[in-house]
């Protein structure tokens, strides 16, 4: 799959006062549409790989499917880029909200159509898991350095599903919310339990990225950048350790800092 994330370009370069034909390395972006039980429900811009745990992260955290027996079966057309979902039940939630709506890769939905089915799918963390400073800092090394990608092209977003002690799935994408749907896609597809599980990202902690941690079920979430004001309150609310910054032998603990420990 990696192959299928980036392509090599000749550009004109300009340095030290001068143009210069090089070749370099830009990331890929594809559209996916996914249609659900023959209707068109989203087109998805996102990185060409991991399409079907994307699709079913992305189901679950809109609350369409709570898990993958909901789900008659599932195909991805690659060539023309389509993604056809049949449900084994009716959808449970009000369709008007997501039919035919484009979801580009620099941010996330409209806030009214990310927060229709919020109060349905996302989770008031219980977690018990704790992690150290020294933990939280290895990991975040771990999962940047371990992307190939971003080393060469800067371009893409990286999520990490870790326990205290190790990374367990890695996912790479332009969109920071697809990050994050592959791998809640991957945990339902291979029936990992997340309660005791922790999300280290490269991204800031906006409230959708925020929400859809609590929707995977996730008690800690770590990150190389900053938190937003909405972000800290969703997680104070909901019960979720949110850490900021996490840059050299340093970082920020903006909510629940009792899972954090020397």
């Amino acid at each position: 799959m990696l192959e299928n994330m980036s392509d090599k370009y000749t550009i004109t370069k300009y340095q030290d006062g001068q143009f210069l034909d090089v070749e370099d390395v830009i990331v890929n972006e594809f559209p996916l549409t996914i249609f659900v039980n023959d209707m068109e429900f989203a087109t998805m811009v996102c990185t060409p790989t991991h399409f079907e745990e994307m699709v079913v992260g992305f189901l679950a955290s809109e609350g369409v499917i709570r898990s993958y027996n909901d789900i008659h079966s599932l195909s991805i057309d690659e060539s023309r880029g389509y993604a056809y979902v049949m449900l084994k039940v009716n959808m449970t939630t009000n369709q008007e909200y997501y039919s035919k709506r484009f979801i580009g890769s620099c941010c996330g939905k409209s806030r009214q159509f990310y927060f229709h089915n919020d109060a349905k799918t996302a989770k008031t963390s219980m977690s018990n898991t704790t992690i150290s400073a020294t933990q939280s800092i290895a990991l975040m090394n771990q999962m940047q350095s371990s992307s190939q990608v971003f080393l060469e092209t800067g371009g893409v977003h990286n999520a990490a599903l870790c326990s205290p002690d190790e990374m367990i799935a890695v996912r790479t994408d332009i969109g920071r919310h697809n990050a994050l749907d592959k791998l809640y896609g991957y945990s339902i597809l291979n029936r990992v339990p997340v309660r005791n599980k922790i999300i280290v990202f490269s991204g800031r902690i906006s409230s959708e990225v925020l929400l859809k941690a609590a929707k995977i079920g996730v008690g800690i979430v770590l990150s190389k950048s900053a938190p937003t004001d909405l972000a800290i309150k969703l997680a104070k609310d909901l019960n979720i350790t949110a850490v900021g910054f996490i840059r050299g032998k340093s970082f920020n603990v903006y909510s629940c800092p009792e899972r954090i420990i020397d």
